[in-house]
């Protein structure tokens, strides 16, 4: 199998999962070894294919037609209440970024779509494996949300306000974020 073959299956892998796929599986399935599959993974994206790196493992996601970035604030203990929030209503929490003032953007990647994710990460929190982005800008931080459709979005807003997490954009911080989104998924935003 040539290497351009190689990353045409793993395309068609990725494509027809409904799951992430683990570097290590993708490389036993195409028998070669896991740096192949990361070098691969590099071209692919080099070449314009969105392919989302998760906890465990890659996955092209799914077609949605709306994105929004939410602005949001709350504590350590709120992390698990505000993602559910999101998710609950259809939402897919695809990143988590700051904008600090010095280095920038700092941005990962999260791909939540259910509370067995959400559980999953706050687990990793409570074992001290990390500790919230958020906490370097003093718990403000930012989402970009994927959903169906923009009426979901609206709903997930109202439930963020409702819930005291929406935080105000202030002047300094950039204000691209909406088109960062929708370059991001290639798809609309409001």
């Amino acid at each position: 199998m040539t290497g351009n073959e190689r990353r045409q299956e793993i395309l068609h892998l990725l494509s027809a999962g409904e799951r992430a796929i683990s570097g290590k599986e993708l490389a036993e399935q195409l028998n070669v070894s896991r740096q192949i599959i990361v070098q691969d993974i590099a071209l692919l994206r080099a070449n314009g294919t969105d392919i989302l790196s998760t906890r465990t493992g890659y996955l092209i996601p799914q077609q949605r037609s709306a994105a929004r970035v939410f602005k949001v604030f709350h504590s350590d203990e709120e992390v698990e209440k505000e993602l559910a929030l999101i998710v609950d209503l259809g939402g897919i929490v695809t990143d988590v970024f700051v904008y600090h003032k010095a280095y920038g953007i700092l941005r990962a990647d999260m791909n939540i779509r259910s509370r067995l994710d959400i559980r999953n990460l706050a687990e990793d929190i409570r074992s001290g494996k990390s500790t919230p982005l958020k906490n370097i800008t003093s718990g403000f931080h930012y989402h970009t949300v994927i959903a169906e459709n923009k009426h979901i979005l609206d709903l997930i807003q109202t439930a963020l306000e409702e819930n005291h997490f929406l935080a105000e954009l202030r002047d300094y911080e950039p204000v691209d974020f909406w088109e960062k989104a929708q370059n991001r998924e290639g798809k609309e935003t409001d």
